[in-house]
């Protein structure tokens, strides 16, 4: 088995990824568009590690103007084997208050705007997206956040809405009865294309507020979004090193099946291939479309 390479996907609060050895910052260039910031790699313990902030450094980019295909081929390209994502999430269960670090194993996928797949007209691929999460990185989370005394919360469903504005009452009050635990803007299509990059994908949900569903509670703002984010940054970060220090020196066969995902996925025959889309999916799909047949 390879060794892993990890990528960190940060997302509101968290711009960089403190403790990272031998740190040396890269622009990867990609054939869909430009990442939301330059790549930071390095290293904790003997894991090496790819940083990415998904909104720039600075938040410069909404949830919907994030080229996530751009990001998960830059990390692709820089070698990651597995992407961990960090996102801030409201909250649909009085049990997860914010401060609460939810390990989600299921997404409801509620975008418009984005582009969901590196496939599409000259090559069609179908991936497997029944588990989204690798199990394995979720409970070497679990297992990092008891190290840490971090309170995390194993399983949930996540719902990603467009954005870039907070739900509507009426939204909230849906989305709860549904049964989801908690809801956000940036898992999705995240999640999708690293499936489709055959890496393995796992989120960590840091809970900033209880959405507007509750009586208490019935707006959200940036401003209480961002304070409990920042708060939230430093068990982030030691949560993050101690997953990376922990992790073994071999990467895990993923049980979900995202280091082999391509493997059955793509329908269109060889000769019937654009030749352009195929030159975009060098890196994504690389290890299966240079077959015949």
């Amino acid at each position: 088995m390879e060794r892993p390479r990890i990528g960190v996907i940060g997302g509101s609060g968290i711009y960089d990824l403190p403790g990272l050895q031998d740190l040396r910052e890269e622009r990867i260039d990609t054939p869909w568009g430009e990442p939301s910031d330059a790549l930071r790699f390095g290293r904790v313990g003997e894991t090496e590690a790819v940083f990415l902030p998904r909104h720039g450094r600075g938040h410069r980019l909404s949830p919907s103007d994030i080229d996530y295909r751009a990001n998960v081929d830059a990390l692709k390209r820089a070698g990651c084997t597995d992407v961990i994502a960090v996102s801030a999430c409201g909250s649909y269960r009085e049990e997860l208050a914010p401060g609460t670090f939810v390990l989600v194993d299921q997404f409801v996928d509620r975008t418009t705007r984005r582009a969901h797949s590196f496939f599409g007209a000259g090559c069609v691929a179908h991936v497997p997206f029944a588990h989204p999460v690798s199990s394995n990185l979720q409970r070497r989370l679990a297992e990092a956040a008891r190290a840490e005394a971090i309170e995390a919360v194993t399983g949930g469903v996540y719902v990603c809405m467009e954005g870039p504005q907070f739900s509507t009452l009426a939204e909230s009050l849906s989305y709860k009865a549904q049964g989801y635990d908690v809801i956000g803007m940036t898992a999705m299509p995240e999640a999708k294309l690293v499936r489709e990059a055959e890496m393995g994908y796992a989120l960590v949900a840091m809970v900033t507020d209880f959405d507007c569903w509750r009586p208490d509670h019935d707006h959200v703002g940036v401003a209480q979004v961002l304070a409990v984010a920042h708060a939230n940054a430093d068990r982030a970060a030691r949560l993050i090193a101690r997953f990376l220090r922990d992790l073994p020196t071999r990467r895990e066969p993923c049980a979900a099946g995202a280091d082999r995902a391509l493997d059955t996925a793509i329908m269109t025959a060889p000769a019937q291939r654009d030749p352009e889309l195929m030159r975009k999916l060098d890196a994504v799909a690389g290890r299966v479309l240079t077959r015949r047949t």
